[in-house]
Parts: C-alpha cells; structure tokens; sequence
C-alpha cells in the first residue's frame, strides 16, 4: 500500500493558472476587456482589479492601457517595445 501512494505522489501536477494570470490573458485580447468583466472572470470586487492592474500586472512588465468604446472603458495590455 506504501508504495501505491509513491507511484501516485510523484506523478507530475499540472499547473493551474492563478487569478492575475486569468487576468493577463483577458487583457491581451485585441478586444481588451472591461472591469466588469474581469470582475466576474475572477470573482474579485472592482478594487481589487484595478489594484491588480496597478500593481502586480505592470510589475510583471506589461503595458496596460485603456480607452472607452461606447462608452464602455477597455483595457490591454502589451509587452513594452
């Protein structure tokens, strides 16, 4: 029995994506995306989006930036040139 629970413990696992990486992949799109959006992706209150934004998204070095599009304000992101 000891050694079944080897076998199954040293099996690889997978990665699973954080919230700030869900983040970064909605603000890639060409479309952008809005804070209501991200909001629901991951489930956090539109402060903590923003402060993401802000914060550890521009410290991973991507350039955010944002326009409104009937009247609706979008956000992307790119790696600086």
């Amino acid at each position: 029995m000891a050694r079944e629970r080897q076998g199954a413990a040293s099996a690889p696992a997978a990665r699973v994506s954080s919230r700030l990486d869900q983040l970064e992949q909605l603000l890639v799109c060409e479309t952008g995306v809005s804070i209501a959006e991200m909001v629901d992706a991951t489930g956090w209150q539109q402060h903590s989006v923003r402060g993401a934004i802000a914060g550890a998204l521009k410290k991973r070095g991507l350039e955010i930036t944002s326009d409104k599009v009937d009247g609706v304000r979008r956000y992307r992101a790119s790696q600086p040139a």
